[in-house]
């Protein structure tokens, strides 16, 4: 290798590091929130951080099979209550697998966007409304139906249609596109 085709190497060995450095220092100044095992970058969207999330391999699924991936990488914002899978596993044996069968894909998709809020809705924001609305506060999901919000001490709860009740269990883990709050009990509209 003559002298010009070492240096070009050299220096493109050297700008890789530089750029890969300077990716690494950006995410490492990002405030992330650990969820499934994985760091929640505020940077990436929701798509591109719950793929990561051990605890969501069901949710990515159905998200998967009800062909919303596309919307929920979209601009938003978009506020998800995620529920891990032990919340899917409380449900009925066959409920997921029936669910994400092609034919009932209108179906999954009720479920899936009965977690969804239009906007970004961080808890304290979250609090405030329950707080105004006497104890409790309504919220219209992308689904069209409302779930209801409500505290016990310090926590925040979910009650869906169905009078289930989901407990916030990570709050406002921040994306580019919206916020997610993981909950321990899957929403029924």
């Amino acid at each position: 290798m003559n002298t010009q085709s070492k240096i070009t190497v050299l220096a493109m060995v050297a700008l890789s590091f530089a750029f890969s450095g300077k990716v690494t220092a950006q995410m490492m100044k990002e405030k992330t929130v650990m969820v499934g095992g994985a760091p929640m970058y505020p940077s990436k969207n929701i798509i591109e951080n719950a793929v990561n999330s051990k605890d969501h391999k069901t949710l990515v699924a159905a998200v998967k099979a009800a062909g919303l991936v596309e919307t929920l990488q979209g601009a938003g914002p978009f506020t998800v209550l995620a529920p891990t899978d032990t919340a899917f596993a409380k449900l009925p044996k066959g409920t997921v697998e029936n669910l994400v069968k092609p034919e009932n894909k209108a179906m999954l998709t009720s479920v899936l966007t009965y977690h969804v809020l239009p906007g970004r809705y961080n808890a304290k924001e979250i609090w405030a409304a329950v707080k105004a609305g006497n104890g409790k506060s309504m919220m219209k999901t992308v689904q069209g139906e409302d779930l209801t919000f409500w505290t016990k001490g310090k926590d925040l709860y979910i009650k869906d249609a169905k009078g289930n009740s989901a407990k916030v269990t990570i709050a406002d883990v921040n994306q580019s596109n919206g916020v997610i709050h993981v909950i321990d009990t899957v929403l029924m509209p």
